[in-house]
């Protein structure tokens, strides 16, 4: 549980820092830099989908050395590295080197702390465990914003203003990985100290729920088409900023009890609602007109998240073999990010082409098709 906390406090304190940047940072680049939806989607998914590529190799070499916590610290580092490339930025090119180098520290540190999480909890508390972790995440995701607000609010839209600041949440909560205790877990003795990934060792339903992962992936384009769509139709940055607090608190109530329920009924049914809820709300942003119902909208939309996050990450857990449990969150995790190199150049292009509707119709179709999907892999789960 110490570690738990410390993981969680450290996640807390990270998400306080990136959640002042993100929901600005579409206006930042749209308003300030004077870059489309097209190099939006361009920069998200470059960014996501090259980070996301290291979250299987970091979670291979994690079981290969027996080692989770120096990968974390390395990846928490990255990303605050990252927040100061946006301080300096002057262009989209800028942005781009920025978010690359901050997805690059989460897909270094994200594998080896989630099998860190698992590893320091009992398996039937391991939903439970991870539900911890994303609330705790969660919150300093709703401080985050909330501090995004006054700033914006505060210092009259200077940007950069609070790009320096969220670096001192940063800095706190790599130090505080430090106090984190690890124990070199021994090597499984019918493997010997030989590591080796095979897609074949992996368990039938893993595999299927992964392709169907990578499926849902591609009509999952970046949440900041949301915070766009939020304000092409009528919201000014300020209300914008607090659609995406609530949106925050929506999944941060939801996430840890959700992780806790799943332990008791199991995480299928819990899985497929959330991306029931997915398609509904992508529909919802297609047909809504008003700027009032995007209060309703981000409402739901964080109830995806808080069934599915905790839940996917306990479910793989549980699933894959105990000696390539980091490789197996790892792969989970990449499958995720490379596909949202084409999800978002998509939804960028279909946006600029077609119009922001199309865009998020795609993406409502391929979250109802992974949930059934989901709902005939995960029988007995």
């Amino acid at each position: 549980m110490f570690n738990i906390i410390l993981l969680g406090v450290t996640s807390l304190l990270t998400d306080i820092s990136s959640e002042m940047v993100y929901p600005i940072l579409p206006v930042y680049l749209v308003t300030k830099l004077g870059a489309s939806p097209a190099i939006l989607g361009l920069i998200e998914g470059i960014a996501e989908s090259l980070a996301s590529l290291l979250k299987v190799f970091s979670g291979y070499f994690s079981d290969k050395i027996k080692l989770r916590k120096p990968f974390t610290i390395f990846g928490y580092a990255a990303s605050t590295v990252g927040k100061f490339l946006l301080y300096i930025s002057t262009s989209w090119g800028y942005v781009l080197v920025a978010r690359i180098v901050d997805r690059f520290g989460k897909g270094m540190r994200t594998a080896p702390r989630d099998a860190l999480i698992a590893e320091s909890s009992k398996e039937r508390k391991r939903g439970a465990a991870f539900g911890l972790h994303r609330a705790l995440d969660s919150l300093g995701a709703c401080l985050g914003v909330l501090g995004a607000y006054f700033l914006i609010t505060h210092y009259q839209g200077e940007f950069k203003n609070v790009f320096l600041l969220a670096l001192i949440p940063a800095i706190l909560g790599v130090l505080f990985l430090f106090f984190v205790r690890e124990k070199k877990a021994p090597a499984p003795k019918e493997a010997g100290n030989k590591i080796e990934f095979r897609w074949r060792a992996l368990d039938k339903r893993l595999k299927l729920f992964l392709v169907f992962t990578f499926v849902f992936t591609l009509g999952n384009s970046s949440n900041q088409f949301l915070l766009l769509r939020a304000q092409n139709l009528g919201n000014p940055l300020p209300i914008v900023i607090l659609l995406y607090l609530f949106y925050n608190i929506s999944y941060a109530i939801v996430s840890y009890p959700a992780a806790r329920l799943s332990d008791k009924i199991g995480r299928k049914k819990l899985l497929v609602a959330g991306y029931l809820f997915y398609a509904l709300v992508y529909l919802g942003f297609a047909l809504n007109k008003s700027p009032h119902n995007f209060w309703f909208l981000f409402g739901v939309y964080g109830l995806y998240i808080g069934f599915t996050e905790g839940v996917e990450k306990a479910l793989v857990a549980d699933i894959a073999p105990s000696e390539l449990r980091a490789t197996a969150i790892g792969l989970h995790a990449t499958l995720v990010g490379i596909g949202l190199l084409p999800a978002s150049i998509f939804a960028g292009l279909l946006w600029k082409s077609i119009g922001p509707q199309a865009a998020f119709y795609f993406g409502s179709f391929m979250g109802l098709i992974s949930s059934i999907g989901f709902y005939w892999v995960l029988k007995g789960i």
